[in-house]
């Protein structure tokens, strides 16, 4: 999910790092006073170290993002606080310009022909494949005893929330990969829709699927800003990557029968299953079939990707799209360029014929921290992370770090002490939590949706999450978190979080493969619906049994 990470409303999501001043409540402190047990006895955990000590990395850019005043991934405003601070001097080995999957390749070029391999190595979820090879590499430690004994109070907390997060990176009850979290609810969607149009036409928020047909119906049309049928887009979805994203997401149709595809999901008889393979998946496609004829969702669907789907948003030729609650801050609230009488509003995810909808649910997790065996001082890893956690993650309205990470970066302020909106910021806003060691820096799960609901009860911006809200998310935001949160039991994660299984290794390409070729061919209707019939007998025979045998002997492993 770095799509959105490229834009300049960024922050919503990438919730920008923070550093600064004490270490609160730190386990840490322990260790220190007593070496005998540390980890390495030459290397107990400090505050600050004298002489300095090296964490070497690598790294994976993101093309989108800035540099200024001549800095670079290597030597750059963060990379001074960490040696200033901490005495910590972070290194980096490489770096390569993340397109087309850069960043994976040159680490799996690394990691095969036997060149030095990075102490702390941050990997995103869209590389989850690579992360997993290099904890079965032999390479990296074990964290687990590391994190109990030098993670902060507050970082083991925030990890608490969701102990499963630790379920992918774990091998045998050793905790080989330490989870980087996310904000709960951050890819979780509701429908955004064009509220002006509604009113113009006369018609009510739809809550069911048959009123939703309806409400399409009369966009294409009957559009009320004279938009001819063939100019109209009543719901932008795409699914070229998959059935199953963060936005323009289709997965929902499917819920409305029962299943969400390309996850497991809870069966009737306690056990996973895959959701694509599930009946309600036939009803799903024959909707898409039937929308698809009547041009109520994009004819180029099956190309489009999640930030292609935004495009006819902004352009006002579309009227509802599914996407997270952050989305009133970017792309919705460019729409006013194109169309000046424009307004998106937040509405609930409509219910089938029996009553019943789902929509994917976020992990806490979007990514791990492996740490090298070979690593020297490994507890300065937790120096620096647990300073994040302790003193930017938490809402102290009287933190240092109270508007952001860097002024004059992340964030400025005006003559009165008051925080401007991003792109005011004197020389470009600088996305500057992507220059820190751990990707999206420290969060607490609950603790943006906490900083949106009080704004929405019309509470008074205080600590940085509240202002951040109040200044640079879109002014619906609030609300659609509160829209979010009336459908909270409808949000089902995926329930694999495990290590990939022996035959995914082997298979799952090629049942993927098939897969999307499938659903393409009957939602098209080149295929008839029995085709997934068919399908369903090519993936089980294809090793989807025998995925399903592992996948379930993990489960029942820790349930």
């Amino acid at each position: 999910m770095q799509a959105f990470s490229r834009k300049r409303f960024l922050p919503i999501l990438a919730a920008t790092l923070v550093l600064g001043a004490g270490l609160a409540g730190c386990s840490g402190k322990e260790a220190e006073s007593n070496s005998s047990s540390a980890v390495n006895t030459e290397n107990v955990y400090k505050e600050k170290y004298d002489p300095e000590v090296t964490i070497k990395t690598v790294w994976g850019v993101d093309p989108q993002l800035k540099f200024k005043n001549g800095e670079t991934i290597e030597n750059n405003v963060a990379t001074q606080w960490a040696k200033e601070k901490f005495g910590i001097n972070i290194q980096s080995l490489w770096s390569v310009t993340d397109t087309n999957g850069a960043f994976a390749t040159k680490l799996r070029l690394a990691m095969s022909s036997g060149q030095e391999m990075p102490d702390v190595v941050t990997i995103g979820t869209e590389n989850n494949t690579l992360a997993q090879d290099l904890i079965d590499s032999g390479m990296y430690a074990e964290v687990g005893p590391l994190f109990d004994k030098y993670a902060s109070d507050t970082w083991k907390e925030a990890m608490n929330q969701d102990p499963q997060v630790w379920n992918q990176y774990t091998r045998d009850g050793k905790r080989m990969g330490i989870p980087v979290l996310d904000f709960a609810y951050n890819h979780d969607y509701v429908l955004w829709i064009r509220q002006d149009w509604l009113d113009k036409l006369g018609l009510t928020p739809p809550k069911t699927m048959d009123e939703l047909e309806k409400v399409m119906d009369a966009f294409k049309n009957r559009n009320p800003d004279g938009l001819s049928p063939g100019k109209v887009i009543p719901l932008s979805i795409g699914f070229k990557t998959s059935m199953n994203t963060w936005m323009g997401d289709p997965s929902w149709v499917f819920g409305a029968y029962g299943t969400l595809p390309q996850q497991w999901n809870a069966g009737a008889d306690g056990q996973l299953e895959y959701g694509s393979i599930h009946p309600g998946m036939k009803q799903g496609l024959e909707k898409l079939k039937d929308w698809m004829s009547k041009g109520y969702i994009p004819k180029e669907a099956a190309l489009w990707d999640e930030n292609k789907t935004a495009e006819p948003t902004v352009a006002g030729t579309a009227g509802i799209i599914p996407g997270p609650y952050w989305m009133s801050g970017w792309p919705l609230q460019d729409t006013v360029k194109n169309a000046p009488n424009a307004v998106w509003k937040p509405i609930t995810i409509p219910t089938g014929p029996d009553g019943t909808a789902m929509r994917h649910g976020t992990q806490f997790t979007n990514g791990v921290v492996l740490i090298n065996k070979k690593m020297e001082h490994p507890e300065a890893l937790f120096t620096y992370q647990n300073y994040l956690f302790d003193h930017f993650a938490t809402s102290d309205p009287d933190s240092e770090f109270k508007n952001g990470i860097f002024k004059g970066y992340d964030y400025d302020l005006d003559a009165n002490g008051q925080m401007v909106p991003m792109d005011q910021i004197e020389g470009g806003y600088v996305n500057v939590v992507r220059y820190l060691l751990v990707r999206d820096g420290a969060r607490i799960p609950d603790a943006q949706m906490k900083a949106l609901l009080k704004l929405a009860e019309g509470g008074k911006p205080a600590t940085r999450l509240e202002k951040d809200v109040a200044v640079n998310y879109g002014k619906d935001t609030p609300e659609a978190a509160q829209v979010l949160l009336q459908q909270e039991n409808i949000s089902q994660k995926n329930m694999f979080t495990g290590p990939t299984t022996e035959t995914m290794k082997s298979k799952l390409d090629y049942l993927n493969k098939i897969e999307s070729q499938t659903f393409n061919e009957i939602i098209y209707g080149r295929q008839g619906l029995d085709t997934f019939d068919t399908f369903v007998q090519t993936w089980k025979a294809g090793g989807g049994d025998q995925i399903t045998e592992e996948v379930n002997e993990w489960y029942n492993s820790v349930k």
